[in-house]
């Protein structure tokens, strides 16, 4: 999360509503550990990573959902056997799952 707050602290001080994807576990190969977050702003725009590019469009996707309404903060898992998650280039063989949430103040 350390390596998203500038961005963070700038969109809570503009008042922005930010969605959220953080790492929450891992299994077998895994390109990113549990914690590992990535912010998504208001207009779309991604900070940080969760799978080192691998998923990173698909969870844009997932927080702007969360952001617009059209979806709540839910819980999502991306793994090689996953058609989407290969789809969006998961192939690392490990499996990895994420909270998308919103962060409104």
């Amino acid at each position: 999360m350390r390596e998203v707050l500038p961005e963070l602290l700038r969109w809570w001080r503009d008042g922005q509503p930010v969605g959220v994807g953080t790492v929450v576990a891992t299994w077998r190969s895994a390109p990113r550990a549990a914690g590992a977050s990535m912010l998504v702003g208001p207009g779309g725009e991604a900070v940080g990573s969760v799978s080192g590019g691998c998923v990173e469009g698909a969870v844009v996707s997932e927080a702007l959902a969360v952001l617009s309404g059209d979806a709540e903060a839910r819980v999502v898992t991306f793994g090689y056997s996953d058609d989407e998650a290969f789809a969006v280039g998961l192939t690392c063989g490990g499996t990895i799952r994420l909270f998308v949430e919103e962060l409104n103040w």
